[in-house]
């Protein structure tokens, strides 16, 4: 832990994100375990509901423990600091996954001050996976301390990705991809933005690229990636641009920037 960081509040900053990533996990796992195809819609509505849900639950628990501190929410929570801490939430992390029962939906939760994200919860339910990291810290899975891959080849990598829901984007994206796939190991495309960057993390893939990110997406798994070891780029500067997003170790990080930056 590097002297300069508040490690009471850490602490306590971070007890307190993963319990509550926990109880938003509980709320949102009672679901039925499939939606019959005519009921679509009816789904929709469902998956919406519990992100307004768990959104919910998230700032309220916040707030009993913390009433001073700012709230950014995905689905629209806001509030003005006044204790220096700013908390960043995406009440579910990859929705579409969640609204098809499939696995790697996630509770994100992170909690920055004026230098920058300080704790980051990524809970995974359906994953059995919990990870966490605060700056300056380092990153852990499930209490395990967890470090990037040395991959330092294109064609040795396992590269994740996502894609947007503008269809003009998913063109450019499709053309990065045929640019790209040739060139490298495998893609994979988990659809939830906040894992990827955790996989990244625990070395399950090797790099991550998407455009299009949120802060929400963002400040946990970045935080995570970078406390990992990996290099994040791309939404708050860097290399990489405002709309690119990389995470990678520095050697696959150059080489992913080379490629696609």
């Amino acid at each position: 832990m590097k002297q300069s960081e508040p490690t009471e509040l850490i602490d306590e900053l971070l007890v307190l994100a993963e319990g509550i990533a926990q109880k938003a996990g509980e709320l949102l796992s009672n679901r039925p375990d499939t939606f019959d195809i005519n009921q679509k819609s009816s789904a929709r509505d469902f998956a919406t509901h519990m992100d307004h849900a768990s959104e919910k639950l998230i700032v309220s628990e916040i707030l009993a423990a913390r009433p001073g501190d700012g709230i950014i929410g995905e689905e629209g929570a806001a509030r003005e600091s006044a204790s220096g801490i700013t908390w960043v939430i995406d009440p579910i992390d990859g929705t579409v996954n969640y609204f098809y029962n499939l696995p790697g939906w996630n509770i994100s939760i992170a909690a920055k001050d004026d230098q920058g994200v300080l704790i980051g919860i990524v809970y995974a339910p359906t994953l059995n996976s919990l990870w966490r990291a605060s700056r300056g810290g380092g990153a852990y899975l499930n209490d395990r301390k967890i470090d990037v891959s040395n991959a330092d080849t294109l064609s040795d990598s396992l590269i994740a990705t996502g894609f947007s829901y503008d269809l003009a984007e998913r063109v450019r994206q499709g053309e990065m991809i045929a640019h790209l796939i040739p060139r490298v190991r495998d893609i994979r495309r988990n659809g939830a933005a906040a894992v990827d960057l955790c996989h990244v993390a625990s070395g399950a893939v090797d790099g991550y690229f998407e455009t299009g990110l949120k802060e929400w997406d963002l400040a946990a798994g970045g935080l995570i990636a970078r406390e990992a070891g990996a290099l994040v780029t791309g939404r708050n500067g860097g290399l990489a641009g405002e709309s690119m997003v990389i995470a990678a170790g520095p050697a696959l990080h150059a080489l992913l920037t080379h490629e696609i930056g």
